[in-house]
């Protein structure tokens, strides 16, 4: 079947697609949008069928390896749409479009809706605000082979599309989930997760705690941190030293200096490969 082609900036379907960078309509549909080919690649390698892609030749990077994309999902049934310039940018949310948009179902779940192994790495993001620090979390949760991150009480949704560009198209490769912080702390005390809090407030090292068992490492929203109800849950409160004058790290820093101390200490008690 050929695909249909859209050449209006005004057409329907395309203002559909610019419906989807709202959350409201993203969580009554149960649908995102992934935009760029990068972040499209990545979400086909995770598994993730889009519903329809937008595509626009004219736009693509490379456009002889990025076309054979476009046929092999359309071969898996996806609805392809060729857009023409002037319309794909009008439709494209980021500025210098690669020409690749594509509709897939929501990726949120509950911590219920979660699975992980006896000794599972996972990050908890409390109340976390800005997209891009939960983006940048995503990517090095993705680097460090965690099996989950959870927002707790979630300020952005995991659809938001400044988040899936800041993640680089891990929000599909890594499991997230969002959930209320009391269903969360029941979540990790029932998969016997041990709580590593960030602090200022502690004189306890982040290097100073074992990693190698099932771990959460938890941050907090941008301005007040953790909340009280987290701090009280945690097996261990820790922070990380500093010896300039700020008071504190970037969140999406913070997280990534937690998590790779826990990466390094695992890698150690790894047994070494044979010779």
């Amino acid at each position: 079947m050929a695909d249909l082609i859209i050449t209006s900036p005004s057409n329907p379907r395309l203002k559909a697609l610019a419906a989807l960078r709202r959350r409201r309509t993203r969580e009554e549909t149960g649908r995102t949008l992934i935009e760029g080919f990068e972040e499209l690649s990545l979400a086909l390698g995770a598994g993730v069928l889009p519903e329809a892609l937008y595509y626009c030749p004219e736009l693509m990077l490379d456009p002889t390896s990025q076309e054979r994309v476009v046929d092999e999902v359309r071969r898996d049934g996806v609805e392809t749409v060729q857009v023409s310039r002037t319309a794909f940018e009008r439709a494209a949310y980021r500025e210098g479009p690669d020409g690749f948009i594509a509709v897939v179902p929501s990726v949120v779940r509950s911590c219920s809706e979660l699975t992980v192994g006896p000794s599972a790495l996972t990050v908890l993001c409390q109340g976390v605000e800005k997209p891009g620090n939960l983006g940048a979390m995503l990517r090095t949760a993705d680097a460090a082979g965690a099996e989950a991150v959870v927002a707790a009480d979630p300020v952005t949704d995991w659809g938001n599309p400044n988040l899936v560009r800041a993640s680089k198209g891990t929000v599909f490769s890594v499991p997230v989930a969002s959930d209320s912080t009391a269903d969360t702390l029941a979540w990790l005390d029932a998969h016997g997760i041990a709580l590593v809090a960030t602090t200022p407030d502690t004189d306890l090292l982040h290097t100073d705690v074992d990693y190698t068992g099932p771990v959460a490492i938890a941050v907090g929203a941008e301005k007040y941190g953790l909340t009280d109800e987290v701090l009280a849950h945690a097996a261990y409160k820790v922070r990380i030293p500093m010896v300039g004058k700020a008071n504190s790290l970037n969140v999406a820093t913070s997280a990534a200096i937690v998590i790779y101390e826990a990466v390094r200490q695992r890698g150690a008690a790894a047994p070494a490969p044979a010779h």
